[in-house]
């Protein structure tokens, strides 16, 4: 059921975007349809990520140094973060707190629909 939910909301989306009914046509209009949908996916990414980070960070923060892996980017990462006393964490993770509600404002803007209610401009044509 939620698959259904998530698919239906995609679709309703996408079609809005590429129709030009969200607000982001209307803040930015130098944007078009196929930009603003892949700026949306960017965006979303970027907070996936990000989110699966701070779950990953908070995780090898518990473990010692030894048992962090073997990989040479996720040694360099760990060293980086746990330097000292770990004081790197902290000021990672206010950066990326920031970064995600910037992003969901953008997203929020490229997601809000400009369509008045009555005027019978409705997503897939759907009567008022």
């Amino acid at each position: 059921m939620s698959l259904a939910i998530l698919g239906f909301c995609l679709a309703v989306t996408l079609s809005a975007l590429l129709n030009g009914q969200t607000s982001v046509a209307v803040k930015y209009p130098s944007i078009s349809p196929g930009l603003a949908v892949f700026l949306l996916f960017f965006f979303m990414s970027i907070v996936g990520m990000l989110e699966g980070m701070q779950i990953a960070f908070f995780a090898v923060a518990k473990l010692p140094a030894s048992e962090r892996g073997t990989s040479f980017f996720g040694k360099k990462t760990c060293e980086l973060l746990f330097r000292g006393n770990g004081e790197n964490l902290p000021g990672f993770m206010i950066g990326r707190q920031l970064t995600v509600v910037c992003s969901f404002f953008l997203v929020g803007s490229f997601t809000s629909l400009t369509i008045e209610p009555g005027m019978g401009e409705n997503i897939f044509g759907v009567s008022d």
